[in-house]
């Protein structure tokens, strides 16, 4: 989801790869091992969890997460939790990093020490106050100075135990004094508006002479106000602290008024005292991005060097072929430009050129495709984006089956245990490899025209160049259908969104088996056994060395590198697109009874949305596609809970809370893409709920009535294809402007080349130049376009900078930005009495 900034977007991503932790603390008991997990979190909002690893101390996860981040944050947080004997989770510890120091970690490995977890640091929000000095005459005439404090309202507080009822206490802090009043509690709300104003002496005339006061009059400087918000609760160890901010009323300045917003801040040695060193620590490596996307007509020159890519001769000289040169690892180019010329429909003959090429300088038919080349990383990441839910209508079932079964399947007699019988192992592992070598090699059908297209081109250039070896024109499809597809998505089903977690130790095991037979069951090698370095795996590859193996992979390869004969459109298999738990409201079917909310389990394909009380139970309710006519947000207020969307139906609309803001996301996104199609969709809808005999949002009374709100702009109706151009094009930029040491490095090769023609000389040597002069004349469009771009960033940021109010709804003042709030009001003195 984008945030607009005055006809710029901005996206937020980040992926993760959560390690491993170690040196956890013993549970204090006589088993002394701990079963914990990790979860991530936006500021407290749980958007992932890992799996449980069980009794260890130094849990190893090895799990990885990318998410889309659909709302601002001020933390990204990572929380150690132990599941007890009673199923109870305790906190250990938690690794929180600030959104402004999360580029100091980019795509490193770090270790975080934990630090401890108390109701006092677990603080989000912001609070808006004002603050007034204001000087009142007494009835002796005397001057005396009051200061009006103004809470005006809060937002974003977190939710305590399911509810939040927050109030605010307000103290002027001094010297010689410490007065706190209280604001009225706000009932059931995260955002709740105050305006309410309290009064505080400043300084007392000079004939007052209380003992408590030490001081006749108090200068500003020493007092500070102190705001905190607590949540009132019913139960008997009291009401929780929700933040607070401390405001020296030197920010007052000369003109005695303050206005602005703060973030609120964790209570000061409001924690137990413990050694960090005492919670372990925690390994992450963490990739936060953040796209400033300009106008598409910003990126034209750009993207249109880009495009004609597949036009270039020779294609070593083109724009996208010159990014995989300059990038440190060639997959950092692969992504956004695949993604960029799926989008525009131009990514057969961007690949077919960059393949053809590099099969003309392979020397031996039994190493094509086997490097890490620009050409092997488009493919496979064209295979993941394409071919996504081919693979998990043809892999998901068989992977789920063994993941949940849990059939002992080792084959190695050093790794045998006892209680195993090697016999028995043998037969389990060969029938599941069998079943998925069947589903594999009966799947060419469903293969998506896209991939069938860049096979046929791959399988045409191997077939050219090497003409006198007759398996080439498979062992050139083969290497990536095989090798790279599904073999590593058998392997880690994970990463290919196959399984939520990645697989017990076990189960790991039983797949690493399963992958490498079915590698080399593709491979078609001459000699088989010798593939395998174990004995274990010779001996029992004999079982698949039969004809008919070879003659299925081979009528498999010819099905799909034949160019254009299968849609994917056609294919009426339902393929199971998204499932979990979420809360629904009752949809109102019987005349009477309570619309309450319940937990059920959701399950969507392409064919219908449905609900089940439990996983694998009979549904409860099902939703024809046909039958969604859109799906939207709910709005907060219409049932006072986060993370609400609506399913609208031809009588009713399905509310649906979802667990947290990225998969209320994710949900809103499929289904729409998947109803895109649907003749009927609505183009108004209702953005709050029907209640109490009218809508929420409009006031209308008829249950019936149109909606008063445009429904959200069009996605693309492919599901597996959501692809916005000119953010590809933005972060292929980015990729440009780090690399422009290697660009100009690049020409200078060039001009090496042009110049010389004797030996290459060796600094140049690593970048692949086919064409001096022609590469030039591309890299000088490149470094334009790049530089162009650059001065609009540039412009962008200075314009932002000098707009920049902190202090401001957008920009509230935090722990860092006080000072540099304090140096914009320099030209203000400090007011003093």
């Amino acid at each position: 989801m984008a945030v607009e900034e005055e006809g710029l977007r901005v996206f937020q991503s980040v992926k993760i790869k959560i390690g491993e932790a170690k040196n956890i603390p013993p549970y204090p008991g006589p088993n002394r091992m701990r079963d914990c997990y990790c979860t991530v979190n936006l500021d407290q909002e749980e958007v992932f969890r890992t799996k449980i690893i069980e009794k260890s101390l130094c849990p190893f996860y090895g799990e990885d997460f990318y998410c889309e981040i659909p709302r601002s944050f001020r933390h990204l947080s990572f929380y150690i939790f132990d599941r007890d004997v009673f199923r109870r989770d305790s906190s250990i510890g938690k690794v929180a990093v600030k959104k402004e120091d999360l580029q100091k970690y980019h795509g490193k490995d770090t270790w975080f020490q934990l630090q401890p977890v108390s109701a006092d640091s677990e603080v989000q929000g912001k609070v808006h106050l004002e603050l007034r000095l204001s000087e009142v005459i007494t009835d002796s005439g005397a001057i005396n100075h009051k200061l009006a404090t103004r809470v005006l309202e809060c937002q974003g507080l977190p939710i305590v135990n399911g509810q939040c009822d927050p109030y605010a206490a307000v103290s002027l802090l001094g010297p010689s004094r410490s007065e706190a009043k209280k604001t009225k509690v706000k009932r059931k709300t995260n955002n709740p508006q105050f305006e309410e104003v309290f009064y505080f002496e400043v300084t007392r005339p000079l004939s007052y002479t209380k003992r408590q006061f030490d001081v006749e009059e108090e200068d500003v400087d020493k007092l500070a106000l102190r705001v905190d918000l607590w949540n009132a609760s019913n139960l008997k160890f009291g009401d929780e602290f929700l933040g607070g901010v401390r405001v020296p009323l030197r920010v007052l300045g000369q003109a005695g008024v303050h206005d602005a917003w703060y973030f609120l801040q964790p209570r000061e040695n409001g924690g137990k005292s413990v050694k960090v060193e005492e919670l372990g620590s925690l390994r992450l490596n963490i990739v936060y991005t953040e796209d400033h996307v300009f106008p598409s007509e910003h990126y034209t020159p750009l993207r249109d060097l880009l495009l004609h890519s597949a036009n270039v001769e020779p294609v070593s000289a083109s724009t996208a072929h010159t990014l995989g040169e300059v990038c440190r690892e060639k997959q950092e180019a692969a992504i956004p430009l695949v993604r960029l010329f799926l989008h525009y429909g131009k990514i057969v003959p961007f690949i077919s050129a960059i393949a053809h090429a590099e099969v003309n300088r392979t020397q031996d038919p039994n190493t094509i495709f086997r490097g890490n080349s620009l050409t092997s990383k488009c493919i496979d990441e064209t295979m993941k984006l394409a071919g996504m839910h081919y693979l998990q209508v043809t892999l998901k079932p068989i992977i789920d089956e063994i993941c949940t079964e849990h059939k002992s399947c080792e084959i190695d007699p050093v790794k045998l245990r006892e209680s195993e019988n090697l016999d028995t192992n043998r037969e389990n592992l060969r029938q599941y490899v069998d079943r998925i070598f069947n589903v594999i090699t009966t799947s060419g059908v469903r293969c998506p025209t896209v991939m069938c297209d860049i096979f046929f081109s791959l399988r045409e250039s191997a077939a050219t160049r090497f003409q006198v070896d007759q398996d080439v024109r498979y062992t050139a499809v083969s290497s990536f259908i095989f090798l790279r597809f599904f073999a590593p998505a058998i392997l880690s089903p994970n990463l290919f969104h196959l399984r939520p977690h990645h697989p017990d130790p076990a189960t790991s095991r039983t797949l690493t088996l399963i992958s490498k037979t079915i590698q080399t069951l593709g491979s078609l090698a001459k000699s088989k056994s010798a593939n395998f370095k174990e004995s274990y795996m010779a001996a029992f590859y004999e079982y698949f060395n039969e004809q008919k193996y070879a003659d299925a992979v081979k009528n498999f390869l010819d099905l799909i590198s034949t160019s254009g004969k299968w849609d994917q459109k056609s294919i009426e298999t339902p393929i199971m697109l998204k499932e979990g738990f979420m809360i629904k409201r009752a949809q109102g079917r019987n005349r009477f009874g309570m619309k309450n909310f319940k937990k059920r389990w959701f399950r969507l394909t392409n064919h219908e949305f449905t609900y089940h009380k439990t996983k694998g139970e009979g549904a409860l309710c099902s939703i024809p596609i046909e039958n969604i006519l859109a799906v939207e947000r709910l709005e907060e207020e219409s049932f006072k809970m986060k993370n609400m969307f609506q399913v609208i139906q031809p009588e009713r609309a399905l509310y649906i809370q979802a667990n947290n803001c990225v998969e209320a996301r994710d949900w809103i996104d499929i289904l729409t893409k998947v109803s895109q199609c649907n003749r009927k969709r609505l183009s108004t809808y209702h953005p709050s709920a029907y209640l109490n005999g009218h809508w929420l949002c409009c006031k209308l009374s008829a249950d019936a009535a149109p909606g008063c709100t445009p429904c959200t702009g069009s996605l693309p109706a492919n599901i597996q294809l959501d692809v916005d151009g000119d953010r590809e094009t933005e972060r292929i930029y980015s990729l440009f402007s780090t690399y422009m040491t290697k660009l100009i490095k690049m020409q200078e090769a060039c001009g090496s080349k042009s110049v010389y023609d004797g030996p290459e000389q060796e600094e140049y040597s690593s970048f692949v130049i086919d064409d001096p002069q022609e590469t030039y004349k591309t890299l000088k469009l490149i470094v334009s376009a790049v530089q162009t771009l650059e001065h609009q960033h540039t412009k962008y940021k200075r314009d932002k900078f000098k707009k920049t109010k902190i202090g401001s709804q957008e920009h509230p003042i935090g722990d860092k930005s006080f000072q540099c709030y304090v140096r914009q009001q320099s030209e203000s003195s400090t007011y003093s009495i």
